[in-house]
């Protein structure tokens, strides 16, 4: 997905956004690459908006590198791209890899969802994950299920429980989640890490 195509809706401007970043690193530069990553997210982290990357070593004999960083919006991650910080890290990197990056966005659920083929990705912790779940689902099986009750009471239950869940599912989906991991993502996802 583009950022193009994210900035579409300003749901989507307001979501988290995750770019995936993948460079081929030439032989015997890798310790060189590894130092100017280290800096440029050292840097990155005094950005608005910056909320944590994860890096990933190739396995042995492999030369792909994978970024994986997070910021709280496509507005901030824009300001970052459009930064004369970021022009001069490209500019720097440019002798230690093959050829150009290649970049993956993805906002909200979707990354969480359908990770790049291939790609370790920082997840969220498992316990504050489930926990954030099961607070969320509490409130909207009271508070929808209480209603569609009210509402379509002479429904049977299972039409009654299905309308509760397609509700739930797409406030979930569009609503709450989106809202969710941009205002609690410092809590949910680990910092810069290295693998």
């Amino acid at each position: 997905m583009s950022l193009d195509s994210l900035s579409g809706s300003a749901a989507a401007n307001q979501a988290p956004v995750t770019v995936v970043v993948t460079r081929r690193v030439k032989t015997g530069r890798e310790a060189e690459y590894e130092a100017w990553l280290q800096a440029l997210l050292h840097d990155a982290a005094t950005f608005p908006g910056y909320l944590g990357a994860h890096i990933t070593r190739p396995p042995s004999g492999q030369r792909e590198h994978t970024s994986v960083f997070r910021f709280d919006s496509v507005a901030h991650l824009r300001a970052f791209e459009a930064s004369e910080l970021r022009a001069r890290a490209l500019a720097a990197v440019v002798d230690l890899v093959e050829a150009d990056a290649v970049w993956r966005s993805h906002t909200g659920l979707e990354f969480w969802f359908t990770p790049p083929a291939g790609t370790v990705v920082a997840q969220p912790s498992r316990w504050r994950m489930a926990l954030l779940m099961i607070i969320v689902v509490y409130g909207l099986v009271l508070s929808i299920g209480s209603l569609v009750g009210l509402v379509l009471g002479t429904w049977t239950s299972p039409a009654r429980l299905l309308v509760t869940i397609i509700i739930e599912v797409a406030l979930m989906t569009w609503v709450l989640m989106p809202r969710l991991t941009r205002w609690l993502a410092r809590w949910i996802y680990p910092r810069a890490t290295v693998t």
